[in-house]
């Protein structure tokens, strides 16, 4: 399954050309039924093509604000670095797309189904090649693990609730988009994507062990794809020296502090200590990215 971030917009943006189907539940039998029946549907799993689907809907959600950046050397090296990283992973077999977008900002999105994007602000702050893997590797384990996926279902979870009491006082619901999937179909996916963004749900911080875990496995595939173990934790260091600008979407406001993930990390590092002597690739990396 080949595709590209461009082909994720166009197909997001018409996806989202449908209208979100309206409710009109009368009496208390029909509305007990009506949200029985959207619990289970936010609680389903996901097929993988409705997974790639989704993210790649929200990847162009995102796009939406953040275009990508235009250097193209930079575009292939990462998702270069990205996909042998993810290779490494439990999920080889997803369609992986890694994209730098254009702003300043500090912060990293996966999104389910194998789309990351990174910003060039957080681009900025690494030192080698080996830090980026570390930080692809991060957001590779996220998607590994689904994490996004049972923060979707969470918040779908949240808004079939709160509409409960917007019907027993005789609303109709006020959202358009929906929140949760009323059935599978690429206008479905697509308000979902759209009322994922518009709501916070990839602006919101993570649980703290989802970022945990994500740190340790990120540094076990890193260390598969032959880069010096210790490059998540030089990203931390360096994040650990920043103060995030209160914009809600900077990576030092929606993960832990860089020092309690460093001291997760501690615990794991003596099993891949024999491999500290793996590459940095310092030079390449700064060649890249215009730094030398």
């Amino acid at each position: 399954m080949k595709r590209t971030l461009a082909a994720a917009t166009a197909a997001a943006l018409l996806a989202a050309s449908f209208p979100a189907p309206a409710l009109d539940i009368g009496g208390l039998i029909n509305k007990a039924i009506d949200t029985g029946s959207k619990l289970k549907e936010a609680n389903r799993d996901f097929s993988q093509d409705e997974e790639v689907q989704l993210g790649d809907n929200i990847a162009a959600t995102l796009l939406g604000g953040w275009p990508l950046s235009k250097d193209a050397n930079l575009q292939r090296y990462v998702n270069r670095v990205g996909r042998w990283v993810a290779l490494q992973s439990e999920r080889p077999d997803l369609p992986w797309t890694f994209g730098v977008i254009d702003a300043q900002t500090v912060n990293a999105f996966a999104m389910p189904g194998g789309t990351v994007l990174v910003s060039r602000g957080l681009i900025d702050k690494l030192g080698n090649e080996s830090e980026l893997a570390g930080a692809l590797a991060h957001e590779i384990a996220h998607v590994v693990l689904k994490h996004q996926l049972s923060a979707i279902r969470s918040s779908a979870n949240a808004d079939v609730w709160a509409s409960v009491g917007q019907q027993a006082a005789g609303e109709r619901i006020a959202r358009t988009g929906g929140g949760y999937i009323a059935h599978v179909g690429e206008g479905a996916l697509a308000n979902l994507a759209i009322d994922s963004v518009k709501n916070g749900v990839f602006l919101r911080p993570l649980d703290r062990s989802m970022e945990y875990q994500a740190d340790r496995m990120g540094v076990i595939l890193a260390t598969r794809a032959g880069y010096d173990p210790y490059g998540l934790a030089g990203v931390l260091e360096v994040l650990g020296t920043m103060q995030g600008d209160g914009s809600g979407i900077d990576i030092m406001e929606t993960h832990p502090a860089p020092s309690d993930r460093l001291a997760e990390l501690e615990k794991l590092m003596p099993a891949v200590e024999g491999y500290a002597n793996q590459p940095r690739l310092e030079g390449r990396f700064l060649q890249v990215v215009g730094r030398k």
